[in-house]
């Protein structure tokens, strides 16, 4: 399929064919019709892209000082990878379209093959040929609305969430400053509702415009006497600022022109200086618009497709999708005239040519068109010429391939060698696409069975999300593949017995989970330091892990298991490693939640057969501007301090050991993958023994117990 996307590094706006996504659940395959390219978001991003390095560092001081502070964390070099590869990474353009559905996942209700829809969503309802949309962001259509006019859906939910803001009642007065396509959406709905409307604008062609639309108007210069006799002197009752500009001329525009006690909402991107007297003399409400309402920027309304129950929340995001929509289906917005270019999804980039001021042509409504297809099958995998890369014995095939994936791990099997790259996939289709042509694999797919089932395949690096892991270890093996699994491993103990029970199998390919911490070359150092004694080790591993947002997937027990069992893992792995035993049992208490966190400030405390304990304190409540991890060791009169994997200091009676890594944080993702390619070559064991791995994720889930019901927890 074709796709819009924007090269954030090099500004360049490209077509590019890409697999068919694959549907999720509570989601629906929508083949696209119409889209409507985004004159104020999307010529932001593109103009933003289109900036060279110092242009878009002056512009988002904010980001600079996260690369400043990651680079004292973790060293230059890394630091720069980091930024080149997030600037590398593709962006879907487009959020609001309209097309008919062709496959539905599990879980979607009231939806089915056939149906039109109106979609919505930055990532959902993009420019491509096909995108998956979840439940709450898809929007029945009826006969007598065409597809043209559903693709504004999105745009006239954002307009429709601005109007209610203000609560006009029949008969009110509203002023509507900037006379855009937001604009003259938000003056089609206010008339719709009954209510007295003026607009303003700086454009004497969009002041034609909407008098041809029935909307008096007049341009900026001189409007306040003009604007003010509409009201009988009296002021507005509610002004919506739908303008695009950082200046603040609007703001104080609508102060002048809203009656006492009268509201003022900023639905469009302007400058947000108050001046207090305007505001103050007239007790004015001012309101900001969040886009398009209620569940916009929450993950479980709208990815989850969980809604908000109607008697509490009557106009969420969806709703007010549908609410445009009906709107359209009552011949009460006429958008026809608003449609100034069309443009065929191959000739797209001209489209961006235009709202960015390139041609210098007006412009208003520019909608994407698309060839309308039949095929019962879409393509879900897409073949490239082969580009001489070194081949190995290990043919390798990658599921999932987000940021740490193109960031972090494919560099680093890259620049190993040995390895024959066959085939990448993720569920969008899109970032397999760029991965495979970045890192030169053969295809790239949206169906996982092209990877598990391929006969070219004999090793798989499992790259996806936790809550994949062990179904996808587990078909990986029966297929007789060899799997580099992220970590974690299983998310619960169901699922790490099924893993267990097919590495019991007679002939198991091999199986190793990527916790690299202990392939760290400082870390080997570490605990070669205190081999060779017999006393036990007192091991305290601290983690400044730092805050996640209440709805972070991580969170999620579903589908991050948690931030204990999600990333604590990695940390209890450490633990056990040192050590140099199992554990026999965990014990954990945590700082009161607050309401802010999830049990992620907290400490886990390890007995271990050998008589060795480890602590790990898990934080969440610290500051990033400090070092992520410190371990310290002590034992037969020797001390070893780990300072976040950049240096290494080792005391003993008579000799102090500084060792230091200046320039680059290395957490031993390398060594863990070459360990695990040289057991594979030469037939040898699992670089973490299969006792470790489940002994590990079963002290997580002890972890998590114990922090649940307050005991210690034998294992």
């Amino acid at each position: 399929m074709k796709q819009i996307l924007q090269n954030m590094r090099d500004g360049k706006t490209s077509i590019v064919d890409l697999p068919v996504p694959s549907v999720k659940r509570k989601s629906a395959l929508v083949q696209t019709c119409n889209s409507l390219v985004s004159a104020g978001t999307e010529r932001m991003l593109v103009e933003f892209a289109e900036k060279n390095l110092v242009s878009k560092a002056t512009s988002r001081p904010d980001l600079v000082k996260q690369v400043l502070n990651k680079a004292r964390r973790e060293g230059l070099i890394p630091t720069i990878e980091a930024a080149f590869n997030k600037l590398d990474q593709p962006m879907a353009l487009g959020y609001s379209s309209a097309g008919i559905i062709v496959e539905v996942g599990d879980g979607l209700q009231g939806f089915k093959p056939g149906d039109r829809v109106a979609c919505g969503g930055g990532g959902f309802a993009v420019h491509a040929e096909y995108g998956v949309v979840p439940q709450n962001l898809l929007i029945h259509l009826p006969d007598n609305v065409d597809f043209e006019s559903a693709a504004f859906t999105t745009l006239g939910a954002i307009a429709l969430q601005g109007f209610r803001l203000a609560q006009p009642q029949l008969g009110e007065s509203v002023c509507i400053i900037g006379l855009g396509l937001l604009g003259l959406l938000t003056a089609e709905i206010a008339k719709a509702a009954g209510c007295q409307v003026f607009g303003i604008d700086l454009s004497p062609d969009r002041i034609k415009l909407a008098e041809s639309m029935q909307v008096p108007c007049t341009l900026r210069t001189g409007c306040e006497e003009t604007a003010l006799n509409f009201t009988q002197n009296h002021g507005f009752d509610h002004v919506l600022i739908c303008a695009d500009t950082s200046s603040n001329d609007p703001i104080d525009l609508a102060a002048v022109l809203a009656r006492e006690k009268g509201t003022v909402v900023a639905v469009g991107a302007v400058g947000l200086n108050i001046t207090r007297k305007l505001y103050y003399e007239k007790e004015l409400d001012f309101r900001i618009s969040r886009s398009y309402g209620p569940g916009r920027y929450d993950p479980v309304y709208e990815e989850g497709g969980q809604d908000y129950p109607f008697g509490y929340v009557r106009w969420t995001e969806g709703r007010n999708m549908q609410a445009f929509v009906e709107l359209l289906a009552q011949n009460k917005i006429n958008l026809k005239p608003l449609i100034s270019h069309r443009f065929p999804i191959e000739d797209a980039p001209q489209a961006y040519e235009l709202i960015t001021g390139k041609t210098g042509q007006p412009f208003l409504g520019v909608l994407i068109t698309y060839p309308q297809k039949t095929e019962t099958n879409p393509v879900r995998k897409v073949e490239f010429a082969q580009s001489g890369q070194p081949t190995g014995s290990i043919r390798l095939g990658v599921l999932g391939a987000g940021n740490y994936a193109q960031a972090v791990f494919l560099p680093i099997v890259q620049k190993s060698g040995g390895v024959t790259p066959v085939g990448i996939c993720t569920a969008s289709g899109l970032t397999a696409s760029h991965a495979a042509k970045k890192f030169g694999y053969q295809f790239a797919s949206s169906t996982e069975s092209d990877v598990l089932e391929s006969q070219d395949i004999n090793t798989v690096l499992l790259l996806t999300r936790h809550q994949q892991h062990a179904r996808q270890v587990v078909s990986a093996l029966k297929t007789n593949k060899n799997v580099y699994c992220e970590k974690p491993l299983a998310l619960n103990a169901d699922e790490l017995s099924t893993v267990e029970t097919q590495l019991q199998q007679k002939d198991s390919p091999l199986l190793t989970v990527g916790f690299n911490r202990r392939f760290a070359p400082l870390a080997v150092q570490l605990k070669s330091y205190f081999s060779g004694q017999s006393e036990p080790l007192a091991i305290n591993y601290r983690v400044n892990a730092g805050f996640l947002p209440a709805n972070h997937w991580l969170h999620d027990p579903q589908q991050g298991g948690g931030r204990i069992i999600g990333e604590g893992c990695h940390f209890i792995d450490f633990v056990v490693w040192l050590s140099g035993s199992l554990p026999v049992e965990v014990s954990a208490q945590a700082l009161p939640d607050g309401g802010k966190y999830h049990q992620d400030n907290c400490v886990i405390n390890l007995r271990f057969a050998n008589g060795s304990i480890g602590t790990v304190t898990y934080l969440a409540n610290g500051n990033k501007n400090f070092a992520k991890e410190r371990v310290e060791v002590f034992g037969a009169a020797k001390i070893g301090v780990l300072d976040d994997f950049r240096s290494l200091e080792l005391v003993s009676e008579n000799k102090r050991q500084m060792i230091r890594s200046r320039l680059k944080q290395d957490k031993g993702h390398q060594a863990a993958w070459q360990a695990f390619m040289g057991a594979i070559t030469s037939g040898g064991n699992p670089p973490i023994p299969y006792e470790q791995l489940i002994a590990v994720h079963k002290a997580c889930y002890a972890a998590v117990e114990s922090l649940t019901n307050g005991e210690t927890v034998k294992l």
